[in-house]
């Protein structure tokens, strides 16, 4: 199957570049992932779409303010550090400008001194090793030096940060937002649970290769990066029970569906689990525990493309973002959602 298998035309434009005032307010295309049949509303009328007895698998991981914007030592030139993955002892892997000057060895400083650090080693790929220098507590620090790591395809400042995390977001350590949560206000969750839908959480730490492009020809051949993922005890018991009575196991976002997807036994049970994921989920697969999805528009070629196709089929997909261009959707983070059921 080729990466070209799964282009459409997308004029950049629709590319949505700031979040809408009312986050339930954005639009929703619903598809029946059998028949291809497409619907039109809006997120706020998601519980409709829900029934009693279904679950929602929600990602509640919170983006780190991870990109850091600081000087070279001693030269005082210009230097962008993007945290990626806590390698622990105050070392973190990261993506670093201007790759040229920031070498091993380099010192760095941010926020006047108040966070420094030291680029320890060059790594397969160009990603650096950098030990950070600090007092009191990382995340306090970088909360008040750090700035929201957007998309590369959104150019416009983003005045709240907050408008960047779901409203459930809570375990730190994503360097990109689970987006298709962001839809979601605290009254829209109060009001699915109160319809007997249950609310569980699982944790993926979002790495920035799901912005990576597929540059292989076949699809076979792209490398998938891999992200940390948790599933909580209360989370496998919640969806095993919504399986053995019937409901559905309606995931909000890709993240939450490659979590699940990854650590489920041949069977569809789920237990507590932790650790890497690296799950390329593209058409032919079979889906072991997910039945619907909640999900925002994705990138031409992009493995999201092909995830959410093995879910509903390549065809009803592209027919279904054509028509999400003609009727003029926003797309990407900050744009509109689909519901595959």
């Amino acid at each position: 199957m080729k990466t070209s298998d799964f282009y459409y035309d997308l004029p950049p434009e629709l590319i949505a570049q700031t979040p809408l005032e009312q986050r339930d307010g954005s639009r929703l295309l619903t598809l029946d992932k059998r028949t291809g049949e497409t619907g039109h509303g809006h997120f706020y009328d998601l519980p409709r779409l829900l029934r009693p007895g279904d679950c929602l698998v929600m990602n509640d991981s919170r983006v780190l303010p991870a990109r850091l914007l600081g000087r070279r030592e001693p030269t005082a030139g210009a230097a962008e550090v993007l945290l990626l993955v806590d390698r622990g002892d105050q070392v973190w892997e990261c993506l670093v400008r201007p790759g040229r000057k920031v070498k091993p060895g380099t010192r760095l400083s941010f926020g006047d001194g108040a966070l420094t650090a030291e680029v320890l080693e060059t790594l397969e790929g160009g990603n650096r090793l950098i030990r950070f220098d600090y007092e009191g507590i990382f995340l306090e620090t970088l909360e008040r030096l750090g700035k929201m790591p957007l998309p590369p395809y959104i150019k416009e400042e983003l005045n709240d940060p907050e408008r960047y995390q779901t409203v459930y977001s809570r375990q730190v350590g994503s360097a990109a937002a689970p987006t298709a949560g962001l839809h979601f206000t605290r009254g829209l969750l109060d009001q699915i649970q109160a319809m007997g839908v249950s609310l569980c959480y699982v944790t993926l730490h979002v790495g920035l290769g799901t912005f990576r492009p597929v540059k292989e020809d076949e699809i076979t051949d792209h490398e998938m990066h891999a992200e940390y993922c948790m599933i909580p005890q209360e989370t496998a018991d919640i969806i095993n029970r919504t399986k053995q009575t019937g409901g559905r196991v309606v995931c909000v976002g890709t993240t939450s569906c490659r979590t699940i997807e990854s650590w489920a036994g041949e069977d569809g049970t789920l237990k507590a689990s932790a650790g890497w994921t690296d799950i390329f989920i593209y058409p032919g697969y079979r889906f072991k525990v997910l039945d619907a999805l909640v999900t925002n528009f994705h990138l031409p070629e992009s493995t999201l493309v092909m995830l959410v196709s093995a879910l509903a089929g390549r065809e009803h997909i592209l027919a279904a973002y054509e028509e999400a261009v003609r009727e003029r959707y926003r797309f990407f983070s900050f744009g509109d959602a689909m519901f595959i059921y």
